[in-house]
């Protein structure tokens, strides 16, 4: 059937709605919130015949307001300023030494697959040098400008561990430069990336920082700002500018399982890149403050184990003799808090901030030695260029000496025998022959040849004092014990949770 209208005036319950004309200006003022939310606003009128607001000046207005909000950020005038100081380089070398570039590069200073590295592999010579670095020059350097013009270039000194190089063109004055930023960038803050990706120089591109303080494992000393400015193979060198056109970092490695970017680029900060330079202009290479320690990471269990309310600072596994720290009385097992007042995070904070300081300077590090807190002053060595250290296997000696079976250690999942009954293990600590792969002690990476020197703070050469040890942690009601552990040629604390009973 069919529905017939209703009229509403008839019911009980029917008010007369009250009826009045928006003002132009409230409507401008809703058409200007609508406006801001991206929506498109046609005429509306409560009347016949149009509003005639359209045309008035507040609608002119927020018109304008509107073309302002949405016109996008451009980056053309900071370009425009910061280009003109970035220049390319290209290292010219002989058609022998190009083919010799799978050559042996054993005694490269870069890191092995650093970017740095890398690029000398390829650039540089046979043996993965720069030009000028070993046995006399290896080729002409070029640096090519951002208006074309070529100048030649030379090498002054190279950093490896941070893979920074300073470089000196000649035959020209008054080059274009940008500063470096003295400041630290926020995550979030724009950036912009100058470089020569495959071969196209002068090519820009803009993203945000994405992260900082990042360990990408190429040293003891990462510190990158990461960002996500398109950085692909060719940038490596080139700078990342913030919106002052401030150099806040120098682009050296990126994240890419195809080669190409993929929005993760990593830049050396510009306050590491400022003292690196400083140094290389001044003597060519670079020295770092150095204490003599093995270190490692305080984990939640290596905190629980000693005691402590936070897993915070660097725990020393090992000083190595005659060292600085040695010879301060710094010992393993101690965990370095403090440098100068100033907070240790972690084992890498220590590394770096021990590393930013001179050779020869004085400084005080607060430890934590055997659960009592401790001031300890000592003078920065120099950090050697490199540290040898060669794997023990304490699996017997030439003549095929057969290791013992050992003892089981219950609970435990190890089976030990003393270091002296094993050739090549040493005369101190138990050694490890047998480890259960399902047992707490494999899950934390302890294997055969292992040799523990030390449990819960007490020297151990047989496998009744490791059981000695690990029930006084129990009846003391501790739920980890910290065990240090030679493996090869290092030194490392391990936590073992405690099974009950």
């Amino acid at each position: 059937m069919n529905e017939r209208p209703i009229d509403l005036s008839s019911l009980p319950s029917y008010r007369q709605p009250r009826r009045s004309l928006l003002s132009a200006r409230k409507f401008a003022l809703m058409a200007s919130v609508v406006a801001g939310l991206g929506v498109a606003v046609y005429g509306f009128s409560p009347s016949p015949g149009p509003a005639g607001i359209f045309s008035s000046p507040a609608h002119a207005q927020v018109n304008n307001e509107v073309r302002k909000v949405e016109r996008p950020i451009g980056f053309a005038d900071i370009v425009e300023r910061v280009k003109p100081s970035v220049i390319s380089v290209k290292v010219n070398i002989s058609e022998k030494l190009a083919k010799d570039d799978s050559s042996n590069n054993e005694d490269s200073p870069f890191q092995p697959g650093s970017p740095m590295e890398r690029f000398f592999r390829r650039f540089g010579g046979p043996d993965g040098l720069p030009p000028g670095l070993r046995g006399g020059p290896r080729g002409g350097g070029r640096a090519l400008t951002g208006d074309g013009k070529t100048f030649t270039a030379k090498v002054i000194g190279t950093d490896a561990r941070t893979d920074i190089a300073l470089i000196k063109v000649e035959g020209g004055s008054n080059f274009p430069f940008a500063k470096l930023s003295e400041g630290k960038p926020r995550i979030g803050d724009w950036v912009l990336a100058v470089g020569n990706p495959f071969g196209l120089g002068g090519t820009v591109t803009a993203g945000i920082v994405s992260a900082s303080g990042r360990d990408i494992g190429s040293g003891p000393y990462d510190d990158f700002i990461q960002i996500d400015a398109p950085v692909n193979k060719g940038n490596s060198g080139g700078p990342a500018f913030n919106t002052e056109g401030e150099v806040m970092g120098v682009n050296t490695a990126i994240y890419s399982p195809s080669g190409g970017s993929v929005g993760i680029a990593f830049a050396i900060p510009a306050t590491t890149v400022n003292n690196v330079v400083a140094q290389l202009k001044d003597k060519g290479t670079v020295s770092r403050g150095w204490i003599g320690v093995q270190i490692q990471p305080v984990t939640s269990d290596i905190a629980d184990s000693l005691g402590l309310k936070k897993a915070e600072g660097a725990l020393v596994a090992e000083p190595q003799a005659n060292g600085p720290a040695a010879k301060a009385g710094i010992e393993s097992g101690d965990v370095i808090t403090a440098v100068n007042g100033e907070p240790v995070k972690d084992a890498r904070e220590l590394a770096r901030t021990i590393g930013s300081l001179p050779p020869g300077n004085s400084v005080k590090l607060n430890v934590l030695h055997k659960g009592q807190d401790k001031v300890v002053n000592l003078t920065l060595g120099q950090l050697p260029n490199a540290v040898e250290a060669k794997a023990d296997t304490g699996k017997g000696d030439d003549q095929g000496s057969a290791v013992p079976r050992g003892t089981d250690v219950p609970k435990l999942g190890l089976t030990v025998a003393p270091a002296n009954s094993v050739a090549g293990a040493g005369k101190d600590g138990v050694v490890v022959t047998e480890v259960d792969p399902k047992s707490a002690a494999a899950e934390r990476g302890f294997k055969e040849g292992d040799v523990i020197l030390e449990v819960a703070g007490k020297n151990v050469t047989s496998a009744g004092d490791v059981r000695e040890a690990l029930d006084a942690a129990r009846t003391d009601n501790k739920n980890s014990v910290l065990m240090r552990v030679k493996s090869g040629g290092s030194s490392r604390f391990v936590a073992i949770p405690l099974a009950k009973g």
